[in-house]
């Protein structure tokens, strides 16, 4: 291996937060509803999803795939007729992968209310070439105070998955090394 193949690849540009910031708005339907007259939470966790990856494709310029899912919050029911608007932004980037920060509001189709926060999540996607394996995404840029609190709180929650796994993975290798089956 020569120098020249040891260079670091290029500094990518950095991208603001509201490069990519996405809202997705969804009108709730009988067909959307669980036993008890609601709205499938599995529902409003795919429109979560599907805002969150296109904020992620936006901000890595590309295909990027769900890694991750965290902590989905539902924090009110939401019903048939309800106006769901999905908003979505880049929080924090590392070498290939993003946090993308999701809030769900919901207001009735009917009503000139103002929405009410119903949900919200964190998700962790992973910006990938042709052949899937990672490619590099750019940093994120946080624009406001907001935006900054929410980098750093990503910065938080990164540590914690890291530490999560890694408990997990050291309790696995002890319980294989006792011959505890999984």
């Amino acid at each position: 291996m020569t120098d020249q193949d040891r260079r670091p690849e290029p500094a990518i540009e950095g991208k603001p937060t509201s490069a990519s910031r996405t809202t997705l708005s969804h009108i709730m339907t009988a067909s959307d509803t669980n036993l008890l007259g609601t709205v499938h939470g599995g529902v409003i966790m795919k429109l979560v999803d599907d805002a969150a990856g296109a904020v992620a494709g936006r901000h890595s310029g590309g295909p990027a795939v769900t890694a991750s899912m965290d902590e989905m919050v539902f924090l009110a029911p939401v019903r048939v007729g309800d106006l769901v608007h999905v908003r979505a932004q880049c929080n924090w980037t590392g070498r290939s992968s993003m946090e993308i920060g999701v809030r769900v509001l919901a207001e009735r189709w009917n009503e000139s209310t103002p929405a009410q926060q119903v949900g919200s999540a964190y998700l962790v996607f992973a910006a990938v070439d042709a052949d899937g394996r990672p490619r590099p995404v750019p940093p994120v840029v946080p624009e406001s105070d907001r935006d900054k609190r929410r980098h750093q709180e990503a910065q938080i929650r990164r540590t914690h998955r890291l530490a999560r796994r890694r408990a997990i993975k050291e309790l696995r290798e002890r319980s294989a090394a006792e011959g505890i089956e999984d």
